[in-house]
């Protein structure tokens, strides 16, 4: 269009060349090379490029026309005018860490839930523009819907949502059931705008200081009891094992003593006599007039 507009003030400006004559056998050139320009307006007007993962929404005199372009090389009236559109996912994060999502600084979600406490959650939504729909986004929103749809929808259905869950539940057993409860109610409201839902990711729950100073009790409480529960265990199992040695101990006493006999105590007595009679050393035994009783050693080197 600016081609255009210069072709055609230099086309007209050679009008005012006839008037001077040094300068009127300029007058034809000029004219000449303002058609040229013109045309080359013309023909880069009539030609636009859309890039892979883009669509092209073209605007006439400020009216949206509802065909919409798509990748590649179009012949188009020059005069219209196209809005390229981002159709890829993208992804728009809200966190409390200020160089993670769009907005600069904490940019987390602060809610109340049932129990009346304030958590903080991190979410990224994951979504696109719906190729058809883009001239009805373009209309009705324009090409900013990242702040008038996105942010907004997913801030609102997070706080509606969350009023139906105690702080302990949000964070633990029922974080998946939060998260599929929001999704449905923010995919119904991009449907309506022209925007697909493809995720939604809560990616942190941040509890009150109080609330998580509870649960770490809880938790450490828990884990004493299991310690203490192993600790118990394990001196039953080494009860256990000392009653069946004893256990074992008086079954063998009561074998050698049920199985020995006074003539095996007395050959076992001879025996040992005959060891130490065989001893260098000098002794003395004693020996009892029956042959039962055990005999007295002395030792005469002492």
């Amino acid at each position: 269009m600016a081609l255009i507009i210069l072709g055609l003030i230099i086309f007209f400006a050679a009008k005012f060349l006839t008037h001077n004559p040094n300068t009127q056998r300029f007058t034809n050139p000029t004219r000449i090379v303002g058609v040229i320009i013109v045309l080359l307006g013309v023909l880069t007007s009539c030609i636009v490029q859309i890039n892979a993962g883009e669509i092209g929404v073209q605007k006439l005199f400020g009216k949206i026309q509802n065909n919409v372009l798509y990748s590649g090389l179009h012949f188009i009236n020059p005069l219209v005018e196209v809005e390229h559109i981002d159709t890829k996912t993208q992804n728009y994060t809200m966190s409390g860490i200020g160089d993670e999502g769009q907005k600069a600084g904490d940019d987390a979600i602060k809610v109340l839930t049932a129990d009346g406490l304030e958590v903080t959650i991190d979410l990224s939504v994951l979504y696109r523009v719906v190729p058809n729909n883009a001239p009805k986004l373009l209309q009705q929103t324009g090409i900013d819907y990242e702040d008038k749809i996105v942010r907004p929808i997913t801030r609102t259905r997070i706080r509606d949502n969350a009023v139906y869950y105690d702080a302990i539940s949000l964070f633990s057993s029922k974080r998946d059931e939060f998260q599929q409860r929001i999704y449905k109610s923010i995919e119904k409201d991009f449907n309506s705008r022209g925007l697909l839902l493809e995720n939604l990711l809560v990616r942190n729950i941040t509890l009150p200081e109080s609330v998580r100073k509870t649960i770490e009790q809880k938790i450490n409480a828990e884990q004493d009891a299991q310690k203490m529960q192993f600790v118990l265990q394990k001196e039953q199992q080494e009860a256990q094992r000392k009653r069946i040695e004893a256990q074992g101990i008086a079954d063998y006493q009561t074998i050698i003593s049920q199985s020995l006999t006074d003539k095996q105590l007395q050959y076992e007595s001879i025996k040992a006599q005959l060891e130490i009679a065989k001893s260098p050393n000098t002794k003395i035994i004693i020996m009892g007039k029956n042959t039962g009783n055990s005999p007295v050693i002395l030792d005469t080197q002492k």
